[in-house]
């Protein structure tokens, strides 16, 4: 769920479009008579890692998703390892004792982002919020976000839209559950999400929204992408080679500025027809776009940059910015995680049944409010335990910002270090059986949280960049989690079996189930 992008992964993949161009590649350079070797750091005390082979470094060894293979690297050359893809050299982690000293101990050393060429076109040159560099301006951007959208006050304000979205999410499925015909939970919950995401941050729901989704989907994946230009960065060649794939973006990004423009547009028209009224007539009840008739956080973006009171002033593209990280973050982290839970509770029938008896012992009449969720125990260690096997942060992207010392070994500045979470929440020396669903190993260590500060559960990151959303995000997924056991039984449609169920992920900034989530519901008669 990590709700939100301030912590969103960057993994590298050995894609298949690169895996064709890499030769030629490597024969330019062989070709080229000016080739220089590419800048090493061989020489510092680097941690261990596997042999590299010339040019291409590590790459050969590298499939996806790659959080996968990067454990499977680890077991063989230790817990912190050094990586070279192309002319890149990465750090990965995946111990819970050495993710300490990144996200913690040496916090401020560790707090930039990796670069890359989707970050620079499809996220408007790092001026968002997830890759924006550590320093005044992020802080600045992020403060605007948490007080206007993302603090708990704001979570609880936003209660009455998650309800409405909620009972229509309920009804389409009821209607489908009538029919006995299978559902694409995984649709059916994204659509949801995004209206709330959009209702909560632009003051109503996107009318171009399903464009918008598939956007954020493209995006997140040709972020996680193979661009030859990001792993030989030095190489005129490698950056011509990648003319394809920023063609792509900057289309991408050219029908996602008609999205938000066109939002931005109408909150601007709605704020002088509300200026002309409060000036004919006196009435000044309404302030802003939002539901009840407050600012939405388009409104606060537009004030403050028209105000021109900001250390660092904004335009258009800030609030383009920041406004597609808002929608990425609620949508399509939350949309992943309630598919998850949904799917392991259908492979896990067990535990289907225990979390659907307490939710409807809680529940009076079918009405299900906040104060309910707060006393569904199970249901919480249920979407816990979801997130220890499948969190969306299950890379943490960082880059040293100068050189530093990590357990023994020497971390040169401006390198890459990525925290293998996925690896450390599944960690035998730290779980018992890790690769089994079960929810009740958080009820027996009630001490742990997703709060960042136990290094051996990170779903939301740590740090200073941690997930500023959790609440919104938290809030997002029990609510329709809780209102989808109450109100329907769920099976696998006829002839699909547990065992046939795909568990892996997409390869994406964050980490969705590659196949969407067909079931069959029942509505449940108390």
């Amino acid at each position: 769920m990590r709700m939100k992008s301030s912590e969103v992964v960057f993994p590298w993949n050995f894609t298949t479009p690169a895996a064709l161009i890499l030769p030629f590649i490597i024969f330019f350079f062989f070709m080229k008579k000016n080739w220089k070797k590419s800048r090493s750091i061989d020489e510092v005390n680097l941690p261990p890692g596997p042999k590299k082979l010339p040019i291409i470094g590590n790459l050969h060894l590298i499939s996806e998703p790659p959080f996968r293979c990067f454990r499977d690297l680890a077991k063989q050359h230790g817990p912190i390892m050094h990586l070279k893809l192309g002319e890149v050299d990465v750090i990965v982690v995946s111990s819970p004792e050495i993710a300490k000293e990144i996200l913690k101990d040496n916090d401020p050393i560790f707090t930039n982002r990796p670069e890359s060429i989707a970050a620079t076109i499809f996220w408007y040159n790092y001026i968002n919020i997830a890759f924006s560099p550590y320093g005044e301006y992020w802080r600045q951007m992020r403060k605007i976000c948490i007080m206007e959208l993302l603090s708990n006050k704001n979570v609880r304000s936003f209660a009455s839209i998650r309800k409405d979205e909620v009972s229509r999410l309920v009804e389409s499925i009821r209607l489908s559950a009538a029919t006995s015909a299978p559902i694409n939970l995984t649709e059916k919950v994204t659509s949801s999400m995004s209206s709330v995401t959009c209702r909560a941050a632009f003051g109503m729901v996107c009318r171009d929204k399903e464009s918008l989704i598939k956007l954020v989907r493209e995006g997140l994946q040709m972020g996680a992408g193979f661009s030859i230009a990001d792993i030989f960065p030095s190489s005129k060649i490698a950056n011509a080679l990648s003319w394809g794939t920023k063609l792509r973006l900057m289309r991408m990004r050219r029908k996602m500025d008609v999205i938000l423009d066109d939002i931005i547009h109408k909150h601007e028209e709605n704020l002088a027809r509300m200026e002309t009224t409060t000036t004919t007539t006196g009435d000044n009840n309404r302030r802003g776009n939002g539901e009840l008739g407050n600012e939405d956080l388009v409104d606060v973006l537009l004030r403050i940059k028209n105000g021109g009171e900001l250390e660092f002033p904004i335009g258009y593209d800030n609030i383009k910015a920041v406004l597609f990280d808002m929608f990425t973050a609620g949508t399509e982290t939350s949309a992943s995680t309630l598919d998850w839970v949904m799917t392991e509770l259908v492979r896990n029938p067990q535990v289907m049944v225990k979390v659907q008896t307490e939710v409807r012992e809680m529940v009076n009449g079918g009405s299900i409010e906040d104060e309910d969720i707060q006393k569904m125990h199970y249901l919480k260690v249920v979407i816990m335990e979801t997130l220890r096997l499948h969190p969306q942060v299950s890379v943490i992207p960082r880059v040293s910002r100068e050189p530093c010392q990590i357990s023994g070994y020497t971390i040169p500045g401006k390198v890459k270090v990525l925290v293998n979470a996925w690896a450390i929440q599944r960690d035998p020396d730290y779980w018992a059986d890790p690769e089994i669903f079960q929810p009740e190993r958080f009820q027996n260590q009630p001490s742990v949280d997703y709060t960042g500060s136990d290094f051996h559960y990170l779903p939301f990151g740590s740090g200073k960049r941690v997930c500023p959303g959790m609440a919104f995000g938290w809030a997002s997924v029990t609510l329709p989690l809780a209102h989808l056991l109450y109100n329907f039984n769920w099976k696998l449609p006829h002839g699909v079996r547990v065992q046939d169920l795909n568990m892996i992920e997409k390869t994406s900034l964050t980490a969705p189930r590659k196949d969407e989530l067909f079931v069959v519901a029942t509505t449940y008669q108390p």
